[in-house]
């Protein structure tokens, strides 16, 4: 036998010492009726108490309790296979978090911008996993993958580019490891989205891009910022806005999108490539995604304990309900006794 909710069984404990009380209570009140005569004398005078009665629904109402608790705290044996259907996909959402997404040529700016779309992604996906890895110069999974959209959108807020003190842009290294990040033993597509400007500063992401589709992964990649550019701004502690980042020569650096790298990733990588600025952008993805569902059904058999609280539950009620209806001002034996004298005492 085994719990579902073993916690309630610690309620139990309490039941021996309230018993204890009640076994005391009425020592207490049989020795005060002790002081006034003989205590089976005044119970067989009197019709208002039946200690006997009494007793039997204290009896009742113990075990009706001590039932309840154990229902409460779901008794399970035997088991039951159920066939667990899977229709969704799993989405690792790889996020560029270098200091050129801070540029606001894409309101508020790139970085924010694309946590919104994001979060309206989200929103989109239905019986969906999503994962979020975060990448500049290097790359970590922030959240692997889940279907609580709510505390992945809460993880994705703290995202700023103070959290990976190496700078750059890797998006091979992102590829890399957001394929360490699907579960490998299920059979529903693996997809990889690329949120970015497309600045690449190390590393092959055509190559990285080709290997994960040969490994059985779908690459989307969304670009942020423009073709033209924008300066890359500096922030001081407050979040106001201080100055441009220069190079080594004092000159102010213009991060604009690469739109042919994030093309050239998505054709790699057999997916398809969205400009973020462009209307209903982020709709288009979410189809995309949506359209493997079908083709990622997968069914599993789970071994499932079953239930047997209802067993405890109604024995627990009929006792509770039977000490209510028995009375302890009232016993047939009592009737019989009295009926007795009374029939005596018109004989005499």
């Amino acid at each position: 036998m085994t719990f579902g909710a073993p916690q309630y069984l610690y309620a139990l404990i309490a039941l021996p010492a309230l018993i204890v009380f009640v076994w005391w209570a009425f020592a207490r009140r049989d020795a005060s009726v002790r002081r006034i005569g003989d205590p089976a004398l005044i119970e067989r005078l009197s019709t208002s108490v039946n200690r006997g009665m009494r007793r039997r629904r204290l009896i009742l109402w113990f075990v009706g309790v001590s039932l309840i608790i154990f229902a409460l705290a779901r008794p399970q044996w035997g088991s039951d296979v159920q066939i667990v259907e899977h229709r969704g996909v799993q989405v690792m959402v790889a996020l560029d978090i270098s200091r050129s997404m801070l540029a606001q040529d894409l309101k508020p700016t790139r970085l924010e911008r694309a946590k919104l779309e994001i979060s309206d992604m989200m929103s989109g996906l239905t019986g969906d996993e999503v994962g979020i890895v975060l990448f500049s110069g290097a790359s970590f999974i922030q959240f692997p993958l889940t279907f609580d959209y709510a505390t992945a959108r809460t993880y994705l807020r703290n995202a700023n580019p103070g959290i990976i003190s190496r700078q750059g842009t890797v998006i091979a290294k992102a590829i890399e490891t957001a394929m360490t990040g699907f579960n490998e033993e299920r059979v529903s597509q693996k997809i990889i989205v690329i949120m970015t400007d497309g600045e690449n500063h190390e590393g092959d992401p055509i190559g990285a891009a080709r290997q994960a589709a040969e490994e059985g992964a779908v690459i989307y990649t969304v670009g942020f910022g423009s073709p033209e550019g924008e300066p890359i701004p500096v922030y001081d502690a407050q979040g106001n806005v201080t100055g441009y980042r220069e190079d080594d020569q004092g000159r102010v650096v213009i991060s604009s999108l690469d739109e042919a790298t994030l093309q050239e990733v998505a054709r790699a990588g057999g997916g398809r490539y969205f400009r973020a600025a462009e209307r209903g952008a982020i709709a288009g993805l979410v189809d995309e995604i949506q359209s493997f569902q079908d083709e990622s059904f997968e069914s599993e058999f789970n071994r499932k304990q079953i239930e047997r609280f209802q067993i405890f539950l109604l024995a627990g009620i009929l006792s509770l309900v039977l000490a209510e209806v028995m009375t302890d001002r009232f016993s047939f034996s009592l009737w019989r006794r009295r009926t007795t004298v009374v029939e005596e005492a018109g004989h005499a």
